[in-house]
C-alpha cells in the first residue's frame, strides 16, 4: 500500500476539487474495498468533502471560514503574514486530513459530493497524499 502523491499550483483563498485525483489514486492503488486517507503535509490548507452542485456553496465555504477566522494582524504567532498564521487556524478547524470508504475501486461518495483542497494561504505549490488500505 504505498502512499500516492499528486502535486497543485493554487492560488489564495481557493477551493479545489480533486475528486478526480483521489478517484485516479485510488483506482491505481489495486484495492477494491478498503479505506482511504487523503492528506495534506501543509499546515495552511484543508481537505474536505463539500455539495457540488451549486458553485456558490464554495464560495459560501471559504466566506464563512474567512469569517470565523479573519486574517488580523494580532495572532500571537506570525511567521510570515497575518494570512499565513489565519491559515493555520484555518487547517486546524477544517483538518489536514480525510478518510473516506472505498468500494468497486472507488472512493464512497454521495451523488453530489467531492473532495475539496481549501487554500487558505497561497498562490503555493501543494502535495496531496493518498493511501489505500485494502480490507
Amino acid at each position: 500500500m504505498p502512499i500516492a502523491s499528486f502535486e497543485l499550483k493554487t492560488e489564495a483563498n481557493v477551493a479545489y476539487d480533486i475528486t478526480p485525483q483521489v478517484a485516479q489514486a485510488v483506482r491505481e492503488s489495486g484495492a477494491s474495498c478498503g479505506i482511504g486517507v487523503v492528506s495534506l503535509p501543509h499546515t495552511t490548507a484543508a481537505v474536505c468533502i463539500i455539495s457540488f452542485p451549486d458553485p456558490n456553496t464554495l464560495e459560501d465555504v471559504m466566506d464563512e471560514v474567512a469569517r470565523l477566522v479573519p486574517t488580523r494582524i494580532d495572532f500571537k504567532h506570525q511567521h510570515d503574514t497575518p494570512q499565513d498564521a489565519a491559515g493555520h487556524i484555518k487547517s486546524a478547524i477544517v483538518g489536514c486530513s480525510l478518510s473516506i470508504l472505498v468500494d468497486g475501486s472507488a472512493p464512497v461518495l454521495g451523488h453530489s459530493q467531492r473532495i475539496y483542497f481549501l487554500e487558505f494561504d497561497g498562490p503555493r505549490e501543494r502535495r496531496v497524499n493518498v493511501c489505500v488500505v485494502a480490507a
